[in-house]
């Protein structure tokens, strides 16, 4: 009979445990208590939409619509794209589920997002976001919130040494257009001397030439006009609002003119927190105000501001966390003991004990497990302890044994 092959993991995908699963769940359950802080209400949102809510939201001619998305046609013949990020799906519910009236409204999610990418050190197909956005408010002060929200996050994670907040102004849409007319001539005049990619760009993008990583084009994206010629009174004051508003809660920021975002949608803050912790790869969290996103879904027009961060990158900065210890190992000796260990493990898991049951081995592989597993103490229980009803409980730092009745076990063990 053949041999069946064993199936392979999908390439770029992972599966995560032990070390690596304890500081992916350190992330999270960080960012939950900080979010609640904050007042942030958890929503889910699907992990597929209709392909036309990314088409629309992230623009047709981004690499992540031309080249990375995960879009496939269902039975029904609907075009639908596994998420590559939240806010696009965020917007549509926003719209769809008619949330607008509990605007300005501060939300967070996290899960998988996916992405056709050459997959490389913290980088993969299937990968986990955690995402934070305030909908409906078109005031500076969301910005800031947003923004200590982040520092926070990162405080607490104790990764915030060697991060650095960079932050730019992308205008409001008047400044916007004035500077991005002023690009397209400074990059026209340039045009024999720039990549292919950033020819592609000028066409359909040029602002983002300004972030080309191809050598070729750095000198023109650096002696480009920085936005600051171009700004409107109202967008000057929305950026001195942002910058007083972090100065106030204590966060550290500099400002890099060179951060853009390529989306007309976006407009005013533009962020990004980066270490070079993680090689060329520096970006741990990354967002901006994206007050035109919602209506060019075809909603009408909202104020928006959100970032999202990866949690594989974020957990690669973790010092390691501590394996979760439990409190206690029940050992049963004999087949009557393992019949009453059974009933004893339950009541002590009820009663908020964590416990686990060594049942298979000799006495001394038995301990050990106990040992291994990190427990505070080992529950010993053979015919004698059976015959008067208590565990022998033996402390697993100090050696010491003590006998306690079955009914006072939980206290004794808390």
């Amino acid at each position: 009979m053949a041999r069946t092959e064993t199936p392979r993991r999908i390439r770029g995908t992972q599966d995560i445990f032990g070390d690596e699963q304890r500081r992916f769940a350190h992330v999270l359950s960080t960012f939950e208590r900080v979010r609640a802080l904050y007042c942030f209400q958890r929503i889910d949102i699907p992990v597929f939409e209709s392909t036309a809510v990314f088409a629309r939201s992230l623009g047709e001619t981004t690499d992540v619509v031309s080249k990375e998305m995960y879009t496939f046609e269902d039975r029904g013949g609907d075009s639908l794209t596994l998420r590559p990020e939240f806010t696009a799906g965020i917007a549509r519910a926003y719209l769809t589920e008619g949330w607008q009236q509990f605007a300005p409204l501060k939300i967070t999610t996290s899960g998988p997002v996916f992405r056709y990418e050459r997959p490389q050190k913290g980088r993969f197909r299937q990968f986990h976001q955690i995402d934070a956005e305030v909908i409906g408010a078109a005031e500076p002060a969301a910005d800031v919130e947003l923004l200590v929200l982040a520092d926070q996050l990162l405080r607490e994670l104790g990764i915030a040494d060697g991060v650095t907040l960079q932050l730019n102004t992308l205008g409001d849409a008047e400044t916007r257009e004035a500077w991005r007319a002023a690009l397209v001539a400074h990059f026209e005049a340039h045009r024999g001397e720039l990549s292919e990619d950033s020819l592609t760009r000028l066409e359909k993008n040029p602002m983002r030439i300004l972030d080309s990583k191809d050598p070729k084009d750095r000198p023109i994206a650096d002696s480009a006009p920085d936005i600051d010629a171009y700004l409107t009174p109202e967008a000057r004051a929305f950026f001195d609002a942002v910058t007083a508003g972090l100065d106030a809660a204590g966060v550290a920021w500099e400002r890099n003119a060179r951060l853009v975002r390529g989306l007309d949608y976006y407009r005013h803050t533009a962020f990004e927190f980066v270490t070079d912790r993680l090689g060329s790869q520096g970006t741990v969290l990354a967002g901006g105000r994206y007050d035109g996103l919602i209506g060019s879904l075809g909603g009408p027009e909202t104020a928006g501001v959100g970032w999202a961060a990866g949690v594989e990158r974020l957990a690669m900065l973790l010092d390691e966390p501590p394996a979760a210890g439990i409190d206690a190992v029940v050992v049963p000796m004999g087949t009557a003991a393992e019949a009453r260990a059974t009933g004893i493990v339950a009541d002590l898991r009820r009663a908020g004990v964590a416990v686990e049951m060594a049942y298979k081995g000799k006495m001394k592989a038995r301990m050990a497990k106990a040992d291994a597993l990190g427990a505070r103490f080992a529950i010993i229980l053979g015919d004698d302890e059976l015959a008067k009803g208590v565990g022998a409980v033996k402390a697993l730092a100090t050696g010491t044994q003590t006998e306690v009745a079955f009914a006072d076990l939980a206290e004794a063990l808390r």
